[in-house]
């Protein structure tokens, strides 16, 4: 793996433990897309430091099981703002 791969993904381990952001937001800070920091940080951490990667693959569990309230609350403030 290449050095800039390496400090990419440690980065945006520790980004994402710092901040409690979600892939698509680190994605649009780091100008890299949705599936390099999914890949970065559930294929490329855990080989780098398996300590953060525990705590990034705890925060991804997060935003997954409120991924449905979140798409709720979007859908609702769209059909609010339209009338």
């Amino acid at each position: 793996m290449r050095e800039y791969i390496k400090e990419r993904a440690l980065k945006a381990g520790e980004y994402i433990v710092e901040t409690n952001k979600t892939v698509r937001d680190i994605a649009k800070e780091f100008g890299i897309s949705k599936s390099t920091v999914h890949k970065d940080l559930t294929e490329r951490l855990p080989d780098l430091n398996p300590e953060l990667s525990a705590r990034v693959e705890h925060i991804l569990h997060y935003h997954k099981s409120i991924r449905h309230l979140r798409g709720g609350e979007a859908t609702k403030e769209k059909w609010r703002s339209a009338n």
